[in-house]
């Protein structure tokens, strides 16, 4: 595999999708508020993607390193477990995507045209993005190796990414919104337990205590349904409560899509779960691309 192919293997392009989810849902419900801020929005997607990239580099060299992508995986090989790139080389990799998610988020900060106190606590915000990309699986005692991944990606990946993107192009809060940021967070999440029950087995050996480690098998796929169906009800009652025109339910025509990422869960063994990983990912995106037409179609 040549270098270039190599690194592009590294950042996952098929998570990418979700990031890009969230980030547009925030613009969404800046739309419906009344006001984007075009720049700002822009570079949002740019550094939420940068984040993404360095959070799949760390899972990349943290799991390596712990021995939990030496042998035993489900899923699709790793860059650092097939020798495409070296350890030196994605410490490396860790330290410039780390710096240019934080230039990327130094202006868009500037774009977004703070307050000094928004400044000050968006940079702090932006800081805290980047540790926990990292140390989701690097470190001495990795959050996602004690069962905190979910919580850290319903907070950065719901109401974090959605709400502070929403604040970054209007400059305003909304508590109605909470409600959709919430949605993408348990979609996020489900996408992250899918990931973990396909590990499940391989995780459970080197110790890596996800969710599905703790409470087992039968009930990760419970907690799946759970997560899918949440989301789906808030989606439904900030529709309900900001009810303007039919259009608004236009986002209902993929509710097969999440349903059959359900259903599939349920007839597949273990190794056939991996693909339900990118099929969710890209329904969230659909799901949220779908939203903003019925926002559009509804007017302001």
């Amino acid at each position: 595999m040549t270098t270039w192919k190599a690194w592009i293997h590294a950042a996952r392009l098929r998570t990418l999708p979700l990031a890009l989810a969230v980030v547009c849902m925030g613009g969404i419900l800046a739309y419906a508020d009344g006001y984007v801020n075009g720049a700002a929005l822009i570079l949002a997607i740019l550094t939420t993607l940068l984040l993404q990239i360095l959070s799949n580099f760390a899972n990349d060299y943290g799991d390596f390193t712990s021995g939990v992508d030496i042998a035993g995986r489900v899923g699709p090989q790793r860059a650092l477990q097939a020798g495409f790139i070296q350890p030196a080389q994605m410490r490396g990799a860790l330290v410039v995507t780390s710096l240019l998610a934080l230039l990327s988020g130094i202006v868009l900060l500037y774009v977004a045209d703070l307050s000094q106190g928004d400044w000050i606590g968006f940079l702090v915000l932006g800081l805290l993005s980047i540790a926990a990309a990292i140390t989701y699986t690097v470190g001495k005692r990795p959050y996602g190796y004690v069962g905190l991944g979910d919580v850290s990606v319903f907070i950065f990946f719901g109401l974090v990414g959605v709400l502070g993107t929403h604040y970054l192009i209007h400059g305003t809060f909304h508590p109605r919104n909470i409600l959709l940021a919430a949605t993408c967070g348990l979609f996020s999440v489900g996408v992250l337990n899918l990931n973990n029950i396909r590990d499940l087995e391989a995780d459970k050996r080197h110790g890596k205590n996800t969710l599905p480690v703790f409470i087992g098998y039968d009930a990760a796929r419970k907690y799946h349904v759970g997560l899918i169906g949440a989301g789906w009800l808030l989606a439904i009652i900030y529709t309900v409560i900001n009810y303007h025109n039919w259009t608004q339910w236009i986002m209902l025509l993929t509710l097969p899509l999440f349903v059959r990422n359900v259903t599939a869960l349920w007839k597949n063994p273990g190794q056939m779960i991996d693909p339900l990983l990118k099929q969710l990912a890209i329904s969230t995106l659909m799901f949220v691309i779908l939203t903003g037409i019925g926002w559009l179609l509804a007017g302001n």
